[in-house]
């Protein structure tokens, strides 16, 4: 369920997360508090923006909503190309939708944002000063990005032929799970919940990020205004626990084995 930092940024490889909250200070405040992230300014040309460090790594991005744009707050996974508009066109071709760019952010990079056809939204990237992610694993780092939509075999080959996934099913007839891999290595998964998907959401990334204790995790996320979607549990990969920052932004955290 790790991929190194390096694997990362191979093309179609999720290679950083990002957040556009209402307050940018309370989001600063909250996500600071409960891993240790440090900020400094990012690109401003899309509104005020930060970029948060790990000892000094890179590990994610938190930018202010416009006052009049009243989006639900969600993390984006971005996903790692050698050609952002090459991939918006290939992104079209296949049956996704491009709503930004591509377009320049400063010198770090290119950007757009796409959905794949079943509405579930993500991030390409195409590095350059800044190539994305700079430490995987770690406590208070994203450790796993999941796709989750109704059923894998409507959208799984949406995202083989766009970036080139090669996908490995579980082998379990009451669980659909796909992972994903490139050259080998796993780099994101799918998972289907049927019926279980939020009507009101639609299909999504999620974003996991590494803590030392679970539950201790829970109860910081709880002393600072977020709420516990899915209290802690054991998994094959670790205990995990899913959470919302105070603004309601959903994120996994996860004590590995």
């Amino acid at each position: 369920m790790t991929t190194e930092a390096a694997t990362r940024r191979m093309p179609g490889a999720p290679c950083w997360v990002s957040l556009l909250a209402h307050s940018l200070s309370a989001t600063q405040e909250f996500y600071g508090a409960l891993f240790g992230w440090e900020f400094r300014p990012g690109p401003q040309h899309f509104g005020p923006y930060a970029r948060a460090y790990l000892d000094g790594r890179e590990v994610a991005g938190v930018g202010e909503l416009p006052g009049n744009r009243h989006l639900p707050v969600a993390w984006t996974t971005y996903l790692a190309s050698d050609d952002a508009d090459a991939t918006a066109e290939q992104i079209r071709s296949c049956g996704g939708t491009v709503g930004v760019g591509p377009l320049d952010a400063d010198d770090a990079g290119r950007m757009a944002i796409g959905s794949d056809p079943e509405g579930a939204i993500f991030g390409i990237w195409q590095g350059r000063s800044m190539m994305g992610t700079a430490v995987s694993g770690e406590p208070g780092s994203p450790v796993w990005n999941e796709l989750v939509t109704r059923e894998t075999r409507v959208v799984e080959p949406f995202y083989e032929r766009v970036f080139g996934f090669e996908p490995e099913a579980v082998a379990a007839t009451d669980f659909d799970y796909v992972t994903l891999h490139i050259k080998g290595q796993p780099v994101a998964g799918i998972h289907g919940v049927g019926d279980a998907l939020p009507r009101d959401r639609g299909p999504y990334w999620m974003t996991y990020f590494a803590v030392p204790d679970t539950d201790a995790a829970v109860r910081r996320v709880n002393e600072l205004g977020g709420r516990v979607l899915r209290p802690p549990q054991d998994s094959a990969y670790g205990r995990l626990a899913t959470v919302t920052d105070g603004e309601g932004a959903s994120f996994t955290i996860i004590q590995k084995r």
